[in-house]
């Protein structure tokens, strides 16, 4: 564990006017108040904060920032309140903390319509503070450092949404480098096998390479001295799951043969004109491939990321991949909006190259405040935060920013909805082309539009922009609206018909509410007429336990599929498989069949008998027999918090068969639950709802392990 002496040392040497009595009162609060907690890895679990705030010092962080790192997870996981935080460090900090906290609670790869709507909640709390974001961005990279102690099950989980969600939220934050280390820390978990192929690859091509990489280093900066060019030059190694998505795109795992393929070359300048004199200088020096210079400087990315990207072909025709950029430009490309509370000798550091922070975030905001419905808006999120731009003007040379891929559609929609709705045709450099012809950096386009123009139903699959897509979707519903009403209320009708339910409004706002969509239970019906949703979403998103109630009803003794006739099955206690989940069965000498989880540990015990294994899967259908499995619940050790635990699992429609207290401390305790769940669903569900519940830290599905343990 980091001691306060050191962190107050590493942040004095960049903000010697920091309140360090701050900083010691919040190092002190934190420690005291996770006393006695303890991580997966068996450390103090405030190690875990003071690391995150250690890591945004080396980011040159305010004060504010700090403190809240080593708060963030107190109202969470302490006796801590919010009052507490503002009584003792101030309104500022208690927002900050807030912020990250439910941050925290967003289940972000849940259901898409949840997602989506989390999203939201997520970008709403980001553009009250961006800071926020920065602390819940070091908090997952600490984790993800440090994931090795979790549940295999719950590594998985965690990487996959850190790969999803967080990584590129780094980079659109304009973190690169925190970008590629969680994509990489990720790659590690997800598919291990395919990134030691890719470490093996390199350390071959890299054994071979590295007197070379320093004669190429060499001649760059000896070019620069011949030119009088003030400037650093270094080689740096590409991130493993960089190079393996590098490998895909080219359908070729051949093709890792080149110098290029591991490492890159950067140029660090003094000015912007140093800059594109050192590429005029490369460029003499060595020819240039086509098609693989960038200009970011005159054209900077939305996150601020200014430089220049070359590939050469250098010494026996190999490729060099070169950044050229000045030192300030660099500070940006490196720590992205972090520079924004930058400080430097007591003083906010200033960047001319630093972007507004929150304009992206913010635009997005308001954006959903306009009126975009949560899928829509998720939509919108995704393709602004993986796509790379293109930029093309106008006729009147107006620079639109594009992802990579769009339309004249969508370059349409992004200069004015009104005009995309419109839009019957387009010139790209003076020539009518088709609306789904893909745009290309530096082209001029013109629409064509007309009076009386209506979207057609194939500009949705022709729109790349959620803006487009958004708009297009909204005129066609409209254009149609009644007839889909009309059509909706009659399939809605008979849907809660069979099921001996009745379609009320009141029942419909109910479910429009449920999925998304407010209280607009005409909305509903348009979308239910169009085809957009289903009558059974709309059914079971008022009444989610008929969804269970659907399909044939499979008694115990025909639950699984796969067994002899007259062979009997018995349900392994090591590793309680349920319905739904990967299943094997073992032979038992005179007892029948015992089936495990496709993933139990104990099958190991049988790696040298295969012929005793009998691949089985679960029948299709409602399952009459309840499945008992063992839940490890950690909450916390208030008057009222088992009792509210014990009936979110009953609302769930599953039953507690057993509870064994392991172990109870002044502030949480650990309790062994027996749940009985019909299908993995249905115990998703039961985790879901308990995981959501505030007083509740941790919910774990238990299994025995391959030594009994």
């Amino acid at each position: 564990m980091i001691p306060v002496e050191d962190l107050v040392a590493r942040v004095l040497a960049y903000n010697p006017c920091s309140d360090t009595a701050r900083l010691h009162a919040a190092y002190a609060y934190a420690r005291q108040a996770h006393e006695g907690q303890f991580r997966r890895s068996g450390e103090a679990y405030f190690v875990h904060p003071v690391a995150v705030s250690a890591l945004l010092a080396e980011q040159k962080l305010d004060d504010a920032t700090l403190i809240t790192a080593l708060l963030h997870d107190t109202v969470e996981d302490t006796t801590a309140t919010r009052d507490d935080i503002v009584r003792l460090f101030g309104a500022e900090i208690a927002d900050l903390v807030d912020g990250v906290t439910k941050l925290t609670n967003f289940q972000l790869n849940s259901t898409e319509t949840k997602q989506a709507e989390n999203f939201r909640k997520l970008f709403v709390a980001m553009s009250k503070d961006l800071r926020v974001i920065l602390v819940k961005l070091f908090d997952r990279l600490h984790n993800m450092r440090t994931i090795k102690s979790l549940p295999s099950e719950k590594q998985v989980k965690k990487a996959r949404e850190t790969m999803d969600i967080y990584a590129p939220l780094a980079g659109r934050m304009g973190m690169q480098w925190m970008r590629d280390e969680l994509e990489d820390l990720s790659f590690q978990v997800l598919n291990p096998d395919a990134r030691r192929s890719v470490l093996r690859r390199m350390a071959r091509l890299r054994g071979t390479a590295v007197d070379e990489v320093e004669r190429i280093r060499y001649d760059i900066s000896h070019e620069m001295t011949n030119e009088g060019i003030p400037a650093t030059v270094y080689g740096r190694a590409k991130r493993p799951y960089s190079i393996w998505r590098k490998m895909g795109q080219r359908d070729s795992e051949e093709t890792f043969n080149r110098l290029s393929d591991i490492f890159g070359f950067r140029v660090i300048t003094e000015t912007r004109m140093d800059c594109y004199h050192a590429l005029g200088a490369i460029h003499r020096r060595w020819r240039a491939v086509p098609g693989r210079f960038k200009d970011y400087i005159s054209e900077p990315k939305v996150n601020g990321y200014r430089s220049l990207h070359t590939t050469l072909l250098g010494r026996d025709g190999k490729r060099v991949e070169v950044q050229i950029r000045t030192r300030e430009m660099h500070e940006v490309a490196e720590r992205g909006v972090a520079a924004h509370w930058s400080y430097k000798d007591g003083e906010p550091m200033e960047n001319p190259y630093s972007v507004d922070p929150g304009a992206w975030v913010s635009g997005l905001a308001e954006y959903f405040e306009a009126g975009t419905d949560v899928a829509d808006f998720f939509e919108t999120v995704k393709l602004e935060m993986y796509a790379d731009k293109v930029f093309c003007f106008t006729p009147k040379g107006e620079v639109i920013k594009l992802p990579k891929g769009a339309t004249p559609l969508d370059f349409a929609f992004a200069i004015h909805t009104r005009i995309g709705l419109a839009c019957v045709g387009a010139r790209v450099d003076g020539s009518r082309v088709p609306l789904w012809t893909r745009l290309r950096n530096g082209q001029s386009v013109e629409i064509i539009t007309a009076e009386g123009q209506s979207p057609q139903a194939t500009w949705i699959d022709i729109a790349v922009t959620g803006k487009a897509k958004s708009a297009i979707r909204r005129a066609l519903r409209e254009a149609q609206r009644d007839r889909f009403i009309k059509l909706g209320r009659e399939l809605v009708r008979g849907a809660f018909a069979n099921v001996d339910k009745k379609a009320t409004e009141k029942t419909l706002m109910t479910a429009a509410r449920s999925l998304g969509l407010g209280s607009d239970h005409e909305e509903l019906l348009s979308r239910l007429g169009s085809g957009e949703i289903s009558a059974r979403a709309v059914v079971t998103a008022v009444y989610p336990e008929l969804a269970e109630a659907e399909g044939e009803l499979v008694e115990m003794r025909r639950a699984v599929l796969g067994l002899e006739e007259g062979q009997s099955w018995v349900r392994g206690t090591c590793c309680q498989p349920v319905p739904g989940e990967r299943i094997v069965g073992i032979t038992q000498p005179g007892t029948g069949v015992m089936v495990h989880a496709i993933d139990c540990p104990r099958l190991a015990d049988y790696e040298d008998q295969m012929d005793r294994w009998i691949d089985l899967h679960w029948q299709p259908g409602r399952h009459s027999a309840a499945f008992g499995v063992s839940l490890e619940i950690t909450m916390s050790n208030d008057a009222g918090v088992l009792g509210r635990v014990c009936t979110l699992i009953g609302e769930q429609k599953a039953n507690i068969s057993n509870v064994e207290f392991c172990d109870r401390k002044p502030d949480f305790y650990r309790a062994m639950l027996e749940v009985e769940v019909s299908t993995v669903e249905h115990l998703h569900r039961v985790m879901t709802a308990l995981e959501a519940d505030t007083n509740v830290a941790e919910v774990r599905r238990t299994r025995e392990s391959a030594d009994g343990g």
